[in-house]
């Protein structure tokens, strides 16, 4: 399973990192983990947690450096939106069992120590085991807005390995539950993302006007 969440690592200095990730979870009594080794009978009560950075990249470097992270779980598509768009400064809390922190608006997170790494030149992949994990808030369910904007985020990030005219497709479709259900937050996180890739049109030379599902004024969405 992948969940969308927030990995904050920190250097040795501990100034703190904050990146949107998929997060790889192997349950501890799913059939991928029984066909891990040291799998079996005690291997044993805790879930698996995959974190695949790409390389270069800071979470990679201070995740290899503190061998510790925090997985975040928030509701805000904001963070999301932010991070992806260089706001990056968002209220942080201390980590209870480790050297970390947490997001402070986060409805709960998993406090993690990497276990080992399977190198790759790209993308290695990081497994780390829970060592505490905490609730702050009950999680009241996503709506269509919320969606469209993580979605959009994911889109966002891969403007430069995706053709254009794919994204703009599927932001149009996107706008669709967007529209009918986005509250203040999802809108200012939408406009963030609207921007980059209008940007991203702007510096390719294509006007925005020509293709569809742009600008943050088609859908009274202020940037």
């Amino acid at each position: 399973m992948i969940q969308e969440t927030i990995v904050i690592t920190q250097n040795s200095s501990g100034v703190a990192h904050i990146a949107p990730m998929g997060i790889h979870i192997i349950a501890k009594d799913g059939p991928y983990a029984a066909s891990q080794p040291g799998a079996g009978a005690a291997a044993e009560a805790q879930d698996e947690f995959i974190i695949l950075p790409f390389r270069p990249s800071t979470t990679l470097n201070n995740l290899l450096e503190s061998k510790t992270a925090v997985i975040n779980y928030c509701d805000d598509v904001r963070v999301f939106a932010g991070c992806l768009t260089g706001r990056r400064d968002w209220p942080l809390k201390p980590a209870e069992k480790i050297n970390g922190q947490v997001l402070a608006c986060a409805l709960a997170h998993t406090e993690v120590e990497l276990v080992r790494v399977e190198d790759d030149e790209t993308r290695p992949k990081l497994f780390c085991k829970a060592v505490h994990t905490a609730n702050h808030a009950p999680f009241r369910g996503f709506n269509r807005a919320q969606y469209s904007v993580l979605e959009a985020a994911i889109l966002i990030s891969r403007l430069n390995m995706i053709p254009l005219e794919k994204i703009q497709a599927e932001i149009g479709y996107l706008r669709i539950g967007l529209e009918k259900t986005a509250g203040d937050r999802e809108l200012e996180a939408w406009g963030w993302l609207m921007t980059v890739i209008e940007n991203h049109i702007a510096r390719d030379g294509v006007y925005a006007e020509n293709l569809p599902g742009t600008g943050a004024a088609k859908a009274g969405i202020s940037s």
